[in-house]
């Protein structure tokens, strides 16, 4: 693991990124994405994408601070017999993931109930029937050949599948999802609404009616003005850091 540079901070090395990534882990508890004490998150530091942050091994969403991040280089075979080393799962498909698509460089891996459901079903499409679906237009990538926990060969699998770099989301069948963003705020503004739309999906189809599905046309326009759309991600980030800063919370210590 890498150790930060002295000079780089009077404290520690990427501070603002490391707040960001621990206020999106307390919020990811709060909304019921986290799954006990596994599931990941990341971020790349370097130009190459390489070297990158990631939460403790099985260390609650709820619990984690900026200074709890670990500072990782997917280039070191050595990680894993470190002390303080990396959930083994994690470290297999956030460091295939970052050694492999350099374009990718915020990632999330949760098993959040709607988006698990869907990678539960036959067909893992999410077809355009309102305007949160229609955010994903194009955008996701359905890998189908689930292979068990993400250790370093699942991971090298699903790293593959990702060169596209319009490709945000891979619905992983039978097991959850993984977001892809530019940036902490990016990322986590995806996954807040890939959850919902899956929700969405998932209740309209209990409800056993013919569904109104947008046209191809629509659902691209739709899906380009809202990544166009300027600043949303960053502001739905700042609120929720502004909100657990009001409380008290120690997640920027």
């Amino acid at each position: 693991m890498l150790q930060p540079k002295a000079s780089e901070t009077p404290n520690i090395a990427f501070w603002r990124e490391r707040v960001e990534l621990a206020a999106s882990f307390r919020w990811t508890e709060r909304l019921n994405f986290h799954e006990a004490v596994a599931n990941h998150f990341s971020l790349a530091v370097n130009e190459d994408g390489t070297q990158f942050l990631m939460n403790p091994n099985q260390v609650h969403f709820s619990r984690i601070k900026a200074s709890d991040l670990l500072l990782l280089d997917a280039n070191d075979p050595e990680t894993l017999g470190r002390p303080g080393a990396p959930d083994p799962s994690a470290w297999g498909l956030h460091g295939s993931v970052h050694r492999r698509c350099p374009h990718h460089r915020c990632l999330m891996h949760v098993h959040s109930i709607h988006a698990t459901v869907l990678a539960s079903l036959a067909d893992s499409n999410l077809p355009p029937i309102d305007q949160n679906t229609a955010t994903f237009f194009n955008r996701y990538v359905i890998d189908e050949d689930f292979g068990g926990l993400a250790f370093e060969d699942e991971g090298e699998r699903c790293a593959a599948q990702l060169q596209d770099p319009s490709k945000k989301v891979m619905i992983m069948g039978n097991h959850g999802i993984l977001v892809m963003g530019d940036t902490v705020a990016d990322c986590f503004n995806r996954m807040y609404y890939f959850e919902r739309a899956a929700e969405t999906y998932i209740r309209a189809l209990q409800t056993g009616q013919p569904m109104r599905v947008l046209s191809d046309e629509i659902a691209e326009k739709t899906a380009r003005e809202i990544e166009e759309y300027p600043g949303q991600a960053e502001r739905h980030l700042a609120e929720l850091m502004a909100i657990l800063d009001e409380e008290g919370s120690n997640y920027a210590n």
